[in-house]
């Protein structure tokens, strides 16, 4: 009689122990969304990624461009601060209640659904963001810009021996953040696609930008040739 009773229990507590890890295998952690839910809330005021946030999400996320210098890897780097939002969490930053927590768990799950259905939209658009077939449009008159804004760079260096050093820097600089954006909207990837309809439009303020660059490098230029002969 005991046999007949432990071999059930046995078979059980293997069901139940399988089960849980196929429930445990399904959960899916996304850190992107962490973050972003976080600042909503009660956690870091931080975005990710950091440079898509940049450039298309600004007022909301606070984000701001600073360069850092760290020797070979000194380049832009972005940093979000919270008062610069134009937006506030949905409750203040302290220390949660027990039953705070668990309403916001119900929340969660009641709008999972609705997750779920932006999810599907964006599977439908996984063919259009995984090719960039705006840029060919756009490539020969970025490089052309380029190659000008080097050469007027090079005379106003050359002519001036380092006296216009801090007008150079400034249109080094201005010129590095249109390039990043450029190459952050020809990205791919998960966390990177874009429609190209959206790529295109922001080519187009890229060329625009571009262009200005071109024009302040070629008077910084002319004045140099001027002023030092």
């Amino acid at each position: 009689m005991k046999q007949i009773i432990i071999v059930p229990a046995i078979l059980i507590a293997a069901l139940f122990s399988s089960g849980r890890s196929f429930a445990q295998a399904a959960v899916v952690h996304d850190p992107q969304k962490e973050l972003q839910i976080g600042a909503m809330e009660n956690g870091k005021w931080k975005f990710k990624p950091d440079w898509y946030y940049y450039l298309f999400h600004r007022k909301y996320s606070g984000a701001e461009a600073y360069w850092q210098w760290a020797g070979f890897k000194s380049g832009l780097r972005i940093r979000f601060k919270e008062e610069k939002s134009t937006i506030k969490r949905t409750m203040p930053v302290r220390i949660l209640s027990e039953e705070t927590q668990n309403q916001k768990f119900k929340q969660v799950v009641k709008e999972e659904g609705y997750i779920k259905e932006l999810y599907k939209e964006d599977l439908a658009k996984e063919l259009d963001r995984t090719v960039d077939a705006a840029y060919l449009a756009y490539k020969d008159e970025f490089n052309r810009m380029q190659d000008l804004i080097t050469e007027n760079l090079l005379i106003c260096e050359s002519r001036s021996k380092g006296k216009m050093k801090t007008e150079i820097n400034e249109l080094v600089r201005q010129n590095a953040i249109i390039c990043e954006k450029v190459s952050y909207v020809r990205k791919t990837g998960p966390g990177y696609q874009l429609e190209n309809v959206k790529r295109q439009k922001a080519y187009e303020e890229a060329k625009t930008a571009m262009s200005g660059i071109v024009k302040k490098s070629t008077s910084l230029a002319a004045l140099a040739v001027y002023l030092y002969k």
